[in-house]
């Protein structure tokens, strides 16, 4: 079992004709159960043409239609980003991943506000993706370094995934579903929406949570795992080993009015009952020794 996509999910590209597009949909489909998951492309001004035999639809809604795709994956350039995600929340889709980064605040503030009462799940923008190891990815990271296993990860940052990734390689732990949720101020699933989703995964054993300076999502997360958590949850927040005069994170990792450090939320973290490691080289030692 998994969390949000599997081996039977069915999954559209919008963007497919870009060069960022065609190289990722070709990376995805190349990947374990990837030809058959891949189903569709959306370009409006390109239908019925296809890319290395996927075909290509006018709107998302046809694309679904005719192809029983219920995911989507965005590629779609910045200023139109925001656009191709409500198109597939107004298809009503299961869910939309958007790896696109730098689309406006003010966009995704309006798109988030028409999501409301959706039955579509958004992940990202600014984001790696999702995969199930063994299974299907879709998004931009690398393969090859996941394997099937019992271990959730959920991640604020990219770059840290794949670390955390590694590290869990190196204990000899397998990963259930790994989502890199994204960095920017507006987006979709947050940690705890994730977190919800791990606790009644079957197969997930334990959560790694990898977070960043800024807002109040980890602090709120570990509110809930302190209340309702069954497995055990060991975090990191990135910002806190950065350079003297630097921070780490994305756009969205911005400390106002003192709050949102690495410090605060790493004590709001522990006092919750998450083990947490102020060493990034240490987070698979740490899961390790939580399990």
């Amino acid at each position: 079992m998994s969390i949000l996509i599997n081996k039977d999910s069915r999954v559209m590209t919008q963007g497919i004709t870009g060069k960022t597009g065609q190289f990722h949909t070709r990376m995805c489909r190349e990947y374990a159960n990837g030809a058959d998951c891949f189903v569709a492309g959306v370009n409006p001004r390109k239908p019925g043409e296809n890319f290395e035999g996927i075909p290509i639809y006018a709107t998302v809604k046809e694309a679904k239609q005719e192809t029983g795709a219920n995911v989507s994956v965005i590629y779609v350039p910045p200023p139109f980003a925001a656009s191709a995600i409500d198109e597939a929340v107004e298809a009503e889709l299961d869910l939309v991943i958007c790896i696109t980064e730098g689309i406006p605040v003010r966009d995704m503030i309006r798109t988030r506000y028409k999501m409301q009462g959706s039955k579509t799940r958004l992940i990202g923008p600014n984001c790696p993706g999702i995969i199930t190891p063994d299974e299907i990815k879709i998004g931009i990271m690398p393969g090859y370094i996941h394997k099937k296993g019992r271990i959730g990860v959920v991640s604020r940052s990219g770059t840290l995934t794949y670390e955390a990734v590694a590290q869990l390689m190196a204990q000899g732990l397998g990963q259930s579903t790994c989502i890199g949720i994204g960095g920017d101020p507006v987006n979709g699933l947050k940690h705890l929406d994730v977190l919800k989703l791990f606790n009644e995964d079957e197969e997930t054993d334990a959560v790694l949570m990898v977070g960043e300076i800024g807002g109040a999502d980890e602090e709120e997360c570990a509110q809930w795992v302190k209340d309702n958590m069954q497995k055990p949850v060991v975090g990191f927040i990135a910002g806190v080993t950065a350079p003297p005069g630097k921070r780490m994170g994305h756009a969205g990792a911005i400390i106002s009015g003192g709050k949102g450090t690495a410090q605060e939320k790493l004590a709001v973290m522990e006092a919750c009952g998450i083990k947490v490691t102020r060493n990034p080289a240490e987070m698979g030692e740490l899961l390790q020794s939580a399990l």
